[in-house]
């Protein structure tokens, strides 16, 4: 739940590739809720030429284990496409058909949770009825924070909607931490932008994750060329792919 370009898809589909691959006897899903579909894209996927995905599933057509594609030994994903942008003139013009309409998710994410160790949920850009049914039923929720010159304000934006919604709703919103990404330290305005939001997750009692995530342009480049997230086609040596191992570390010291 954040602006288009704060890597929260990167953050997701490195994450869920980093403890996939450094720990083979988990199994890991990531649920796609984006219109965008760039989770899919991400492993390599056309999303617009996926004809089952949780647009199917919020409607009540399909169920997830039906719609899931393994793109690797022990990770799935559970795509989205530009389909999922009619879902709530689907859903809210028949409320008699969607009586919880921000638990569509959640009844059927109950029947197939146990059959995964890890669960990963990309959200689209704004708060609204896609991602309500996300918060109604994520235990945890990392908020991806890019240190620009809006980065701050957008950032505070996020965490005081994510209280209001609570608030509304009576659904507990967990905010495990902040994380940096596309950080470039050479900066002064990334220094500066940092400190700031430090203080400010100081003040309200928020975790910043020690791990920031670099910038880099061959990080990008992964998706686009190797078709696959930069933890699963870069060396382990390689500066971004060791910053999401160190991440994945510092969620896992939170269990």
């Amino acid at each position: 739940m954040n602006k288009g370009g704060c890597g929260k898809t990167s953050l997701i589909t490195n994450l869920a590739s980093a403890l996939s691959s450094e720990n083979e006897n988990v199994k890991v899903l990531i649920i796609d809720m984006d219109p965008q579909g760039n989770a899919a894209l991400t492993f390599g996927l056309t999303p617009n030429d996926i004809e089952y995905t949780m647009y199917q599933v919020l409607t009540g057509e399909d169920d997830i284990s039906e719609i899931t594609i393994q793109v690797e030994n022990n990770l799935y994903i559970a795509p989205s496409n530009s389909e999922m942008d009619f879902l709530e003139f689907e859903v809210l013009p028949n409320i008699e058909k969607y009586k919880n309409p921000f638990l569509l998710l959640k009844e059927k994410l109950d029947a197939i949770k146990n059959d995964y160790d890890y669960i990963f949920i990309d959200t689209p850009p704004s708060l609204g009825l896609i991602a309500g049914n996300v918060l109604a039923v994520t235990d945890e929720i990392i908020i991806p924070f890019v240190p620009d010159s809006f980065g701050v304000h957008g950032f505070i934006r996020v965490v005081q909607a994510l209280q209001d919604f609570k608030e509304d709703q009576g659904i507990d919103v967990n905010v495990i931490g902040v994380v940096s990404m596309l950080v470039d330290n050479r900066t002064k305005l990334h220094q500066d932008m940092i400190a700031d939001a430090k203080e400010y997750c100081k003040n309200n009692n928020i975790r910043m994750f020690k791990t920031a995530i670099p910038r880099s342009i061959r990080f990008a480049a992964s998706v686009g060329y190797d078709r696959k997230p930069a933890v699963l086609s870069s060396e382990r040596s390689n500066p971004i792919v060791k910053s999401y191992i160190e991440l994945m570390k510092e969620l896992l010291e939170n269990e």
